[in-house]
């Protein structure tokens, strides 16, 4: 078999010369040429333009033999997971060879990736260098190689150009929106006869364009409380604080501008919105990546004890007195601590008499870091809602702290009744 991996939103001339590479090594090895096509959200987390069905007819069209669905998984993990999970369905399914395109040699593409195969860290490469997502997926391949015992061949061709602009599906859709719905002449010369014709179809069925649900997303937005947002994937402290200070939203755009307010970059926005819309919680992030884990596809460096490990390893430098950047720069380049990583803490919380009588042993406490910063767990009895900062020591404190804004490490708390009376314990995952 001969794979692509993409979103084709929609096909374009350059996805055309793709297929056609494609086709030409399939045509030499007896195969078939099969596109992995995502589905439901977009490999950077946006609701699609075109439908799933038009883009699966379209690269049909292209002349691809076969369409595999890809889902599920870009509305719940970053880039660092979902290539390495893609790649080895791709492995696993029997794809011998990989077509991408590439503006640079491949030997620089293959020079780049070795310094992260070498390292094993295939998260945070930097935006600086060119094709940046090609030296990920060729570098990923070479890490799941030596893991599964097999890997792709990768064909590069030359990206195709126009007046030597790369032709982007972003700008295609822009204009196309800018347009009223309309293809003007200049996107008719981007697009396959084929392509026209689908594309056509679905706006004149008005299917175009793809939208959030808007109305379950900014419901969201507008009344989960801190605990509740702070339950989902993909927000951390920050974030949570700014989406509060922003209420209410009525539209989209207000809530980019929080969680931009709250550090976060355009893809990590949309990954966050849609995580709100589909109600993505921690646990079904963690879970999700603690199974690939038990298939050896997430890299060592992207396991959930691995952050588990950093978070536990920056508190402890941090409270000998260590700066927070230097410790995770010691932490990334092997560093370890003796003290083994707690994955129990237990904390005091501040409780008035009439509350006690209240409390049972096993009850939920939901954690979540209030306006002021600090720490807190909300207690929901049958009688009341109890509300309290937690009181832990410094390092634990640094610990949950970074746990929190982890993004995808679930923290559960529940009431324990000890001598000197009640506490919270949290359990880490």
């Amino acid at each position: 078999m001969i794979g692509i991996s993409a979103d084709f939103d929609p096909v374009h001339r350059g996805h055309v010369k793709l297929i056609q590479k494609a086709r030409e090594v399939a045509d030499e090895k007896g195969s078939e040429v099969v596109i992995y096509l995502n589905k439901g959200y977009s490999a950077n987390h946006a609701p699609f333009f075109v439908g799933y069905d038009a883009r699966r007819r379209m690269a049909l069209a292209a002349g691809a033999d076969r369409v595999v669905p890809i889902e599920g998984l870009h509305h719940r993990l970053t880039m660092a997971y979902t290539v390495p999970i893609r790649i080895a369905m791709m492995i696993q399914d029997g794809v011998r060879d990989y077509v991408d395109a590439t503006d640079v040699s491949p030997n620089q593409i293959k020079k780049y990736a070795s310094d992260f195969v070498k390292s094993g860290i295939f998260s945070g490469i930097p935006r600086n260098l060119p094709n940046r997502n090609v030296i990920r997926w060729y570098a990923v391949n070479e890490f799941l190689g030596k893991v599964l015992g097999r890997r792709m061949k990768f064909h590069f061709i030359p990206e195709l150009k126009v007046q030597d602009e790369k032709i982007s599906g972003r700008i295609i859709r822009r204009k196309i929106l800018e347009n009223n719905l309309r293809i003007p002449e200049g996107v008719r010369k981007l697009l396959p006869t084929s392509t026209i014709t689908i594309l056509q179809e679905e706006i004149d069925q008005d299917n175009i364009p793809g939208e959030r649900n808007l109305e379950v997303l900014l419901d969201r937005l507008n009344n989960y409380p801190r605990p509740g947002l702070l339950e989902i994937a993909h927000l951390n402290a920050a974030a949570v604080d700014e989406i509060i200070e922003g209420r209410k939203y009525r539209k989209e755009t207000p809530a980019w501008a929080s969680l931009r307010k709250a550090g976060y970059g355009p893809v990590l926005t949309r990954l966050a919105l849609s995580c709100v819309e589909e109600n993505v919680t921690r646990r079904e992030v963690f879970d999700l990546i603690k199974s690939y884990q038990k298939e050896r596809i997430i890299p060592p460096d992207q396991t959930v004890e691995r952050v588990i490990g950093r978070a536990w390893f920056v508190a402890s430098s941090v409270e000998k007195g260590m700066d927070s950047h230097e410790a995770h720069e010691r932490f990334r380049k092997g560093e370890i601590i003796r003290h083994k990583v707690p994955y129990t803490v237990n904390a005091g919380i501040h409780l008035r008499s009439f509350e006690l009588s209240s409390l049972q042993e096993g009850l939920p406490a939901q954690l979540y870091v209030d306006k002021r910063g600090m720490i807190s767990c909300l207690i929901k009895t049958r009688e009341r809602k109890i509300k309290s900062p937690l009181k832990l020591q410094a390092r634990d404190a640094t610990y949950l702290r970074l746990l929190l804004d982890s993004q995808i490490i679930p923290l559960q708390g529940s009431m324990i009744s000890k001598k000197r009376g009640w506490r919270v314990q949290i359990k880490v995952g």
